[in-house]
């Protein structure tokens, strides 16, 4: 079973000096994603308090985690991350709920 995240994006200043190159980074994030075992669900621009978004599934926590920093490393995004749940997945965990 694979980890589903979603991640708000907004860009950093330095990010925002080079938006023209961010398809190309947004790009190669999902090469990123891909490379590491997982699979992009959705990527998209934004507009409002959030620059993008991205959905993406990895075969573990560590691999989620180490795909973020990596982004984060770069210095052109700052992110914000949340697990995901398909309905399947959020009855396993409310049947975990006493």
């Amino acid at each position: 079973m694979m980890i589903r995240y979603l991640t708000l994006i907004q860009f950093t200043d330095q990010g925002a000096r080079n938006v023209d190159k961010s398809v190309q980074r947004a790009s190669d994030f999902g090469q990123s994603v891909s490379d590491a075992g997982g699979k992009l669900v959705s990527q998209v621009w934004t507009v409002g308090q959030y620059d993008g978004c991205v959905v993406f599934e990895t075969p573990d926590e560590a691999t989620g985690s180490a795909l973020l920093i990596n982004l984060a490393k770069d210095g052109n995004v700052r992110t914000q991350t949340m697990r995901c749940y398909d309905n399947q997945e959020f009855e396993n965990v409310l049947k975990a709920v006493s």
